[in-house]
């Protein structure tokens, strides 16, 4: 049992180390992870999509519920078996920033077979930016 939870971290650290899922190149742990961790809040509405699509690469239901609306949160997050996402690209936003208190964020999350296409809307509560809903896109 030792041996297989030495495995387990070893690989978790390795994944730290590498690329972060979102997409801008940093290591994990100096970018979606420090979110993550609670170590930092994201700064705009972009800033949590990205960290949000690393926590559904990821499997981090708590991060995502926690940053998912209070009025549109479900009691769970259900992760679609088998799939494998493989990057993210954001295709506009709209506000989103230090200076506003709602913003858009549209984007593109490809997985293997395919890509999800969604413009998600975001809000401050209490000052942290959260998820609030999402317009699938044809």
């Amino acid at each position: 049992m030792y041996r297989r939870g030495s495995r387990q971290r070893a690989r978790g650290r390795a994944a730290d180390a590498g690329a972060c899922p979102c997409g801008l190149g940093a290591a994990y742990a100096e970018c979606c992870g420090r979110l993550h961790s609670g170590a930092q809040a994201a700064a705009t509405a972009e800033a949590l999509m990205r960290s949000r699509y690393c926590a559904f690469v990821r499997h981090d239901e708590a991060y995502l519920l926690r940053t998912w609306h209070p009025r549109t949160r479900p009691p769970r997050v259900e992760f679609e078996p088998g799939i494998r996402w493989t990057g993210l690209e954001i295709l506009g936003t709209g506000e989103g920033t230090a200076f506003h208190s709602k913003g858009t964020v549209t984007f593109r999350a490809s997985y293997a077979g395919g890509a999800l296409h969604e413009r998600s809307r975001f809000e401050r509560v209490d000052g942290a930016w959260v998820y609030v809903d999402g317009e699938f896109i044809e």
